[in-house]
């Protein structure tokens, strides 16, 4: 009997986005997410009839299952509101599902499906044994009482408990979802279920089954990847001048990991400016930059504290001189126009500390001029961290705060190394976006292809 052929062409990467486009219409930054991948892994399976006969690749991004809901809560004045909730469980081949939950006004289905998408290929390059999934809603905790952020995350899990459990998806946080809503989501889990799973969510309280420097994570990881990846041309972070966007708790602990490292980090930003510190934020001012944000000030109360800095409305810090940049704020905040001012400024390296940060124009300029970490491999310390957290509730057992950071350093290294063996192509320098594209590619098409059709 003949093979049957793929519904559309998987060997040419324009004829397999039509295809895409056509079965997901309306979803751009998916389109993004997908187009990065397929641009490196098209060229790779081509000639590989195994994985492109089992349509691999055209199934690794289809969700295996996307549930949309609504909200029902009631605000502080009595008022009724309406909100859209969400869970895309995109692959579990490796594991459980696994991925954040995002509160804000932009979640929509492109987004989350993008962030479900590169979630995949993250998880793998961790080594752990996690499938791939994000979630959220369009709700906005910013500006809300404590009290309509636990109405709100009530209604929230009496749908998304359905779909959800210690061995099938375990959710995280994410942007507005922070310790308070993932305890408000467990507590709630707790009541409908009778069940104290601790396994279920990830960053959690450190009374109730959370880990160590789970908060830390993701802006550590990525201070440690730059560090390998200079590392790698008899170089280093000491001395180096560092653009940080952000100041959530990824942009904070990749500031703070850089410093301690000895780095300069010169520039931290929020939705409405970046501030910039020609001296440097030294660990003293970071901490201000915390109480500030602690207190749900804006990043702009800094100048007041710091008389020589300054504060830049409605700018984003690509402009600031800089040897290293550090999306680490959201996806697409360095367009092409930026990537040009970096590159003016001889910055040297791109981090992604965000998801997706960088534009598809930016990411093509920037990543034939520096040395360019995808967001896939230098942010995958936060879900790293997540993973140790579910081997802890396991266990019934806690590892204290330096065995943590032990084993977040070690799977940055193991990533690292990964991206080194699939990306050096010749005397070239090393490729990482092609290394970690196909060091989680090849994790997750194996066990694809070992469980069958």
């Amino acid at each position: 009997m003949p093979q049957r052929k793929p519904t559309y062409d998987s060997t040419n990467v324009e004829r397999f986005m039509t295809g895409l486009i056509r079965r997901a219409p309306h979803e751009p930054e998916f389109h993004q997410s997908v187009r990065e991948v397929a641009e490196v892994i098209i060229p790779h399976i081509r000639k590989n009839d195994r994985i492109t006969n089992a349509i691999v690749f055209e199934r690794m991004t289809e969700p295996e299952r996307v549930f949309m809901f609504r909200i029902i809560w009631e605000d502080d004045n009595g008022n009724v509101r309406l909100n859209r909730g969400y869970r895309v469980q995109f692959n579990n081949a490796l594991g459980p599902y696994k991925g954040g939950l995002r509160f804000h006004p932009s979640v929509n289905i492109s987004i989350l499906k993008f962030l479900g998408f590169e979630q995949t290929f993250k998880n793998a390059l961790t080594g752990l044994p996690l499938g791939a999934a994000k979630g959220g809603s369009d709700f906005n905790p910013r500006g809300k009482s404590d009290k309509e952020v636990l109405r709100f995350c009530k209604s929230f899990m009496l749908e998304l408990f359905r779909h959800i459990g210690p061995n099938l998806d375990v959710p995280a946080g994410d942007i507005g979802v922070g310790e308070r809503e993932i305890g408000y989501l467990f507590g709630q889990y707790k009541r409908i279920t009778g069940e104290f799973a601790s396994g279920v969510l990830t960053g959690k309280g450190l009374t109730f089954g959370g880990s160590l420097i789970r908060r830390e994570a993701t802006g550590y990881g990525a201070a440690y990847f730059a560090e390998e990846m200079l590392n790698a041309v008899n170089d280093g972070l000491k001395d180096k001048t560092c653009a940080v966007s952000g100041s959530g708790n990824v942009a904070l602990y990749c500031a703070q990991k850089i410093i301690q490292l000895g780095g300069r980090v010169v520039t931290m930003s929020d939705s409405d400016g970046f501030i910039y510190d020609k001296e440097g934020i030294d660990e003293k001012k970071l901490a201000r930059i915390i109480e500030l944000k602690s207190a749900r000030m804006r990043i702009r109360e800094y100048v007041k504290h710091y008389k020589k800095a300054s504060y830049h409305a409605g700018k984003r810090p690509w402009g600031a001189p800089a040897f290293a940049a550090f999306p680490c704020a959201t996806q697409n905040e360095i367009d092409i126009e930026d990537a040009k001012r970096l590159l003016k400024n001889k910055c040297r390296l791109v981090v992604e500390g965000a998801n997706m940060p960088t534009t598809i124009g930016a990411y093509k300029l920037l990543r034939d001029k520096v040395i360019f970490a995808p967001a896939k491999a230098a942010n995958a310390g936060g879900v790293a961290i997540s993973g140790l957290e579910m081997s802890q509730n396991s266990l019934r057992l806690s590892w204290s705060e330096d065995e943590m950071e032990e084993r977040l350093r070690d799977i940055m290294i193991s990533i690292h190394k990964q991206c080194v063996t699939h990306g050096k192509q010749g005397k070239k320098p090393v490729d990482y976006v092609v290394g970690a594209n196909i060091a989680g590619f090849l994790r997750v098409s194996d066990a694809m292809l070992a469980h069958g059709v």
